[in-house]
């Protein structure tokens, strides 16, 4: 079965309703001048409530290009399950994070060029060799992610046909989920602005959204 990871979670309310929609993975966002990030302080409130549920979705804690002793900071304080770095995190600084890795590569819009596309999966097999998850996602300069743009999904394909697993992220939506699974044949879909309906999180489209992954 396809997993699904609501990400940019910033309510309690949010979170519970991904929880009982039986969302696989939370995201909790701490990278600096995002809007969707939130304190420390915060994602506790968000991981106790979902806690308290039976079998309770894993929490992933995101950071860009960020310092060592936060990721630690945000394992040892608000004990979220998985890390998610979403910069330009080099192999040796992943291999220092005490959490498992969702590790994000950026995906260039546009069609691919051979030698990017061969470039794409040496770094994708280096990442998947360590034991990270990756997750594709659009490249925009100056954003690490949710920004709700897609990239060209034959990319998603091509790495699927070389025997890597992916989260797949950029663009989804709950009327397009079903088509991107079936078309790139993706380990897990993720989610943020895709669910949000004037910038906050929207509580039938989570449904929707987790209901459309869930059917393929």
């Amino acid at each position: 079965m396809v997993k699904v990871k609501i990400c940019g979670v910033r309510r309690v309310e949010d979170a519970l309703v991904a929880a009982e929609a039986g969302g696989d993975f939370i995201g909790l966002n701490f990278v600096p001048n995002r809007r969707r990030r939130i304190t420390l302080a915060q994602a506790r409130q968000i991981i106790d409530a979902v806690g308290e549920r039976p079998n309770p979705p894993k929490i992933v804690g995101l950071f860009a290009d960020q310092s060592i002793e936060e990721i630690r900071e945000a394992v040892d304080v608000c004990h979220v399950d998985m890390i998610q770095l979403c910069g330009s995190e080099s192999l040796e600084f992943c291999d220092q994070v005490p959490a498992p890795i969702f590790k994000v590569v950026h995906i260039p819009a546009g069609p691919p060029k051979p030698e990017t596309s061969n470039a794409l999966l040496e770094h994708v097999s280096a990442l998947s060799h360590r034991g990270y998850i990756v997750t594709l996602d659009r490249q925009v300069e100056g954003l690490q992610g949710g920004t709700g743009m897609s990239f060209d999904w034959n990319v998603a394909a091509q790495i699927s046909r070389s025997g890597f697993n992916f989260m797949l992220a950029g663009g989804l939506t709950p009327e397009n989920v079903g088509e991107a699974i079936r078309k790139t044949h993706t380990w897990g879909v993720d989610v943020s602005s895709g669910v949000e309906t004037g910038g906050t999180k929207d509580p039938d489209m989570i449904r929707r959204f987790i209901s459309e992954a869930r059917q393929v």
